[in-house]
């Protein structure tokens, strides 16, 4: 029992710290901005839950992916994201918007924001630093359900923060502002991904 704790203990306490300043916390802001909190959370969830399961199921198996395969999908669909948000945030604005009245937020069906959000993070989370912590995690310590619990948790701690933050700002910048925003955001990291993808 005490090694079963230590490695729920080891895993969330890895994988929160590598998560913070990660791009799966930029992303779930941006999420976040343009959808609303709960589909953002229960599609992470899902995602992230997968995730975890994958990194202790297949163990040190996702290193022998090819780096640059997995780079150059994560950089198709960023590049794709990043048109999409530059065509809403240069496009025709909405009236309520433009007299100052819209919430920020896209009136999106609970179903495609969801879909969106378990898309977006989990291509952001496969190979990522925090997923190999879980590998290795569960290499040491030989118990799967903990370390699978504690990535779990970890991931969803940092969700949740950033949902609360991305929530505020929503409030108070206009949509198309947020698009844009959005946009470069996802453009940089397909831009990252591009480079891991010829050079990595």
């Amino acid at each position: 029992m005490a090694s079963w704790f230590l490695a729920l203990v080891t895993a969330f306490g890895l994988v929160f710290l590598l998560e913070l300043p990660d791009k799966t916390t930029a992303l779930t802001l941006v999420l976040t901005t343009r959808f609303r909190p709960l589909p953002v959370l229960v599609g992470s969830a899902v995602a992230f839950a997968l995730q975890a399961v994958i990194a202790v199921s297949l163990g040190s198996a996702i290193a022998l992916l090819p780096n640059r395969v997995v780079a150059g999908a994560v950089c198709l669909i960023f590049a794709i994201g990043a048109f999409l948000l530059f065509r809403e945030g240069f496009g025709p604005q909405d009236t309520d918007e433009a007299d100052g009245t819209g919430s920020g937020k896209q009136t999106a069906t609970f179903r495609r924001a969801a879909l969106t959000s378990f898309g977006t993070l989990f291509a952001a989370e496969f190979g990522d630093a925090s997923q190999l912590a879980a590998v290795g995690v569960a290499a040491r310590f030989a118990q799967p359900s903990a370390v699978v619990l504690g990535t779990f948790l970890a991931l969803m701690s940092v969700t949740a923060l950033a949902v609360f933050i991305g929530s505020k700002i929503s409030r108070r910048v206009p949509a198309h502002l947020i698009n844009r925003g959005a946009g470069f955001v996802f453009s940089a990291f397909a831009l990252i991904a591009l480079w891991q993808a010829l050079f990595g």
